[in-house]
This record gives C-alpha cells, structure tokens and sequence, in this order.
C-alpha cells in the first residue's frame, strides 16, 4: 500500500471514519490469503506482493461503492485475479527460469524414474489448465494452500455448497483428462496466461 494512503491522502482522505476502518479491517483479513493464492499462481514472493498491492490499491478505489455491494468478497477476488493476469503477462517479458520446485521436491523420492516423474508432472499442469477459473481457484485453495472448503469459500465470495460443486467438478475433469494419456492431455504452452472473469 502506499504510503500517501496511510496518511489519508488521495480517495482515502475524502473518507467516512467509519469507511477508513472498514477498509484497513478487510485488508488485515485478507493480505495473508491473498498473499498465498497470489505466491501459489505467481510463484515469486515479489511478483506475489506487486499484484496483491496493486489489487488492494484498486479496492481502496472503489471502496465506498463496494461497501453497498451484496458480493463484495467476489468483487474484491476478481480485482486481486485481474492483478494477478496483469503482473503474469509482464513477468513474461522478462526471462526467468522455469519454475520447478514441485519436480524438484518429487525427485527426492528416489524410488520412482525422475523422467516419468516430469512427464506426470507436465500433464497435471496441463489438465489442471484445462479446468474453469472458478474450479482451478478452488483447487488451488483447497489443495495447494490447505484452505477448509469454509474458508475458499469465504475468499471467493460464495458458498460452501458452491466451492464442494467447483472441487468435485474439477476433480472428475482431472481425471478423465489424467486417465486419457498424454495424447489426450492439452499441452501446455508458455503462452498461457491464467484466465480471468471481468468483474
């Protein structure tokens, strides 16, 4: 956050104190998670801290207006998303390495052939790139960051019932995805951006 809105400048300065609360609340219960989800689609601590930053900047933008809003949560998610497609699509025009830590972490296990581990890995990010925005967000909190189904819920502005609906969805397309082979399986490309909806 920046520094002016810390001290009241800028839209925040033209604010209710009740509105000023409400907003320093909700950016101290959230940060964390959003932190997390933007690190676990992002995989780098600074790329992760430029979208969350820019994301609750563009809050505080809108804040007064979003606090008359029934879906708040949901408005605020897809602020965060787009920021995260935003800093993606400019971390590709710069070089980086490939990220691996997930390979890496499985080549410790020495019992299985690290190549077949790669080609196993490449084809579950590939199926995982095939599912909805909406599932790929469940999963990824679910099981990526251990959230409870309560919790994903409560990020991503829905129900409970919603997040169940989006997990076991995704879970059925891994696997008819996952049990047609790499012949079947989308490839995956360095082209494609994480997906977005327009809020």
């Amino acid at each position: 956050m920046t520094e002016g809105a810390a001290d009241g400048e800028g839209p925040m300065g033209r604010w209710s104190d009740a509105d000023r609360l409400s907003f320093w609340a909700f950016h101290l219960a959230r940060r964390r998670d959003y932190m997390r989800f933007a690190y676990a689609r992002l995989g780098s601590d600074a790329d992760a801290e430029e979208a969350v930053d820019l994301a609750f900047e563009a809050v505080m933008a809108h804040w007064p207006r979003m606090l008359r809003m029934a879906h708040l949560e949901q408005y605020a998610w897809t602020i965060l998303k787009h920021r995260i497609c935003d800093q993606w699509r400019r971390r590709r025009r710069r070089p980086e390495p490939m990220d691996t830590a997930a390979f890496e972490a499985a080549l410790r296990d020495q019992a299985e052939d690290p190549y077949e581990l790669l080609a196993d890995f490449i084809q579950l990010n590939a199926a995982i790139g095939s599912l909805s925005e909406r599932q790929r967000d469940a999963v990824v909190l679910r099981y990526r960051i251990g959230y409870t189904t309560s919790e994903a819920a409560e990020l991503l502005g829905i129900e409970e019932a919603t997040v169940r609906s989006h997990v076991s969805q995704a879970c059925r397309r891994l696997a008819r995805v996952l049990r047609a082979g790499a012949p079947g399986t989308p490839r995956a490309t360095a082209d494609t951006a994480p997906r977005e909806e327009n809020p």
